[in-house]
């Protein structure tokens, strides 16, 4: 595994079993949903969700807007943006 893989999945293990200090906002946990997806299988797929289903259009426009960005990129700017908050 890549460095930059093995840090990925550290930083990525940070944000789910973080307590206490990392309260992100909705915007942010927009972003690092936006990059991890981004990360991990590339450009956005699938039909926009419903205008009912807010939730999941955010997420969807979110990650479109990643569009193009390589994995590697997305990667390290999850990794940046985590350190950036810490």
């Amino acid at each position: 595994m890549s460095d930059l893989k093995t840090r990925f999945d550290e930083a990525v293990n940070y944000i789910k079993t973080a307590e206490g200090d990392f309260q992100p906002s909705n915007e942010t946990k927009l972003e690092f949903y936006a990059l991890y997806k981004q990360g991990t299988e590339g450009d956005v797929s699938g039909k926009r969700p419903s205008m009912m289903d807010f939730v999941g259009r955010a997420k969807h426009d979110a990650w479109e807007k990643c569009k193009g960005m390589s994995k590697d990129d997305a990667m390290q700017k999850y990794i940046d943006k985590l350190d950036a908050l810490k």
